[in-house]
């Protein structure tokens, strides 16, 4: 009876400290106010003239690499210059932030920047890989992106969001004549089924 109880609990225990990064970040969407979010980085004045602040602020935790999602509250570094066809190489770097896909464009020059997140092939990966871009499913056109690199921050606004299988490579490609950023994570959370594909252009 004691040992039983005790199998339950330590199970209940486990499964929540699987699930809790994602019931985080969904509860947080959830009940977040949503208010205006101001990004900056650390030469901007935070305050507005008159010093009548109406938005909060979100300041990066890299400013070297990183980027912030105000809308699903992302903030993470970004790991450059990462193989995105080597799984030892990319899951190492993806325990530190997010990825830069190796070969596509650094923030700035005209193509396409590559940011990834996989999740591995079970949920307990998943947890440890994905969580920063759990919530990409959530954006919409127009959404605001923004990516900081060596101290200079580029704005993005969402352009597209789509699903498609592991094996199409396309959206890692370049747009002639623009500067565009593609965020790429498994879909759903935890497997390797899908992918979930955010586009958007810099503004």
């Amino acid at each position: 009876m004691v040992t039983g109880i005790a199998l339950v609990a330590l199970s209940v225990i486990i499964l929540l400290s699987l699930f809790y990064p994602i019931l985080r970040a969904e509860f947080s969407y959830l009940f977040s106010k949503h208010k205006n979010v101001k990004v900056v980085g650390k030469s901007e004045a935070t305050v507005p003239v008159g010093g009548n602040s109406q938005f909060e602020i979100m300041k990066p935790v890299d400013e070297n690499f990183g980027i912030v999602i105000p809308k699903i509250n992302a903030n993470a570094k970004v790991l450059p210059n990462v193989d995105a066809e080597n799984s030892a190489i990319y899951q190492k770097a993806l325990t530190q932030g997010v990825a830069h896909a190796k070969g596509t464009k650094l923030p700035g020059e005209e193509g396409n920047v590559f940011i990834f997140a996989h999740s591995g092939q079970d949920f307990l990966q998943a947890n440890r890989y994905n969580a920063v871009f759990y919530l990409l499913s959530k954006l919409e056109t127009g959404d605001e992106i923004f990516i900081f690199y060596q101290n200079k921050k580029f704005r993005y606004l969402v352009t597209d969001k789509k699903t498609a299988s592991p094996d199409e490579a396309q959206y890692m490609g370049d747009t002639p004549g623009k500067k565009t950023l593609t965020l790429m994570t498994c879909w759903p959370g935890g497997t390797t089924w899908k992918r979930l594909i955010v586009e958007a252009e810099q503004k």
